[in-house]
C-alpha cells in the first residue's frame, strides 16, 4: 500500500495556515533539505483547490525562469498532481488531474495502487483533516516553527475523540525549528492517577 504522507509547516500553537511573515524567517538549509527529504518520498502529490491555485501561479514561472529553484519547480511540475476541487478546473500546469468521485474512496484507490509508491499531501489543511478523520493518513511530518501565531487555520480541528500520535523521528534545526515525524497509533491503556502518584516528584 502506498504511504499517504502529510507535510506542513506549523507554529508552536498548532496553525498551520502559514504567513510569510513568521514562515520564511526560519527557512534555512536545514529546512530545504526536510522539504526534499519529504517530497522524494511520492509520486503522486494530493492538494486542495487553494494550495493547487497558489502552486501553479507560481512553480511554473519559477521553472520557466531558471534561478536556484528551478530543479525543484521542474520536479513539482513533472509529478503527478491530484487536486480536490467541488468546482471543474481548467488546468494549466502540467501533470494535473481533478480528483475522481469522493474524496475517501479515490484515495483508498490510490494507496491500493501497486504503480503509486507513496502519496503527499502539502498544505491543504481541510483535505488533511478529512482524511485523519478517516484514518487514511499514515505520517504527520511537520516543522513546527518556534513561534505561536495566535490566528490563523489550525491542523486539528475539534472533535469528539483524540487522535493518538506515535512519534518515529525528531531533528532540532539552529533555527529553532523542530522537524517531528508522527504516525496515528492506537490510544494508550486508559491510566488514573492512582497509577501514577508513585512518580510525583518528592523525597525520594
Amino acid at each position: 500500500m502506498a504511504k499517504v504522507i502529510s507535510t506542513l509547516f506549523i507554529s508552536a500553537d498548532g496553525v498551520a495556515e502559514i504567513d510569510p511573515d513568521w514562515h520564511f524567517p526560519y527557512f534555512d538549509e536545514n529546512m530545504g533539505r526536510a522539504v526534499g527529504e519529504d517530497y522524494d518520498t511520492a509520486d503522486v502529490l494530493l492538494i486542495g483547490r487553494e494550495t493547487y491555485d497558489s502552486f501553479a501561479g507560481a512553480w511554473p514561472d519559477r521553472e520557466a525562469a531558471g534561478g536556484d529553484d528551478a530543479p525543484f519547480a521542474k520536479q513539482l511540475g513533472d509529478v503527478r498532481k491530484v487536486v480536490v476541487s467541488r468546482q471543474p478546473l481548467e488546468f494549466t500546469w502540467r501533470n494535473s488531474e481533478l480528483i475522481k468521485g469522493d474524496l475517501l474512496d479515490a484515495v483508498t484507490s490510490l494507496k491500493a495502487d501497486a504503480g503509486i509508491r507513496g502519496i503527499l499531501i502539502p498544505g491543504s489543511i481541510s483535505v488533511v483533516q478529512q482524511l485523519l478523520a478517516a484514518g487514511l493518513v499514515d505520517e504527520l511530518r511537520l516543522l513546527v516553527h518556534p513561534v505561536a501565531a495566535r490566528k490563523g487555520r489550525k491542523l486539528f480541528d475539534d472533535g469528539d475523540a483524540p487522535y493518538h500520535l506515535r512519534m518515529t523521528a525528531t531533528e532540532a534545526f539552529p533555527t529553532g525549528v523542530i522537524r517531528v515525524i508522527y504516525a496515528p497509533t492506537a490510544a494508550p491503556t486508559k491510566v488514573g492517577y492512582d497509577e501514577v502518584k508513585d512518580q510525583v516528584p518528592g523525597e525520594k
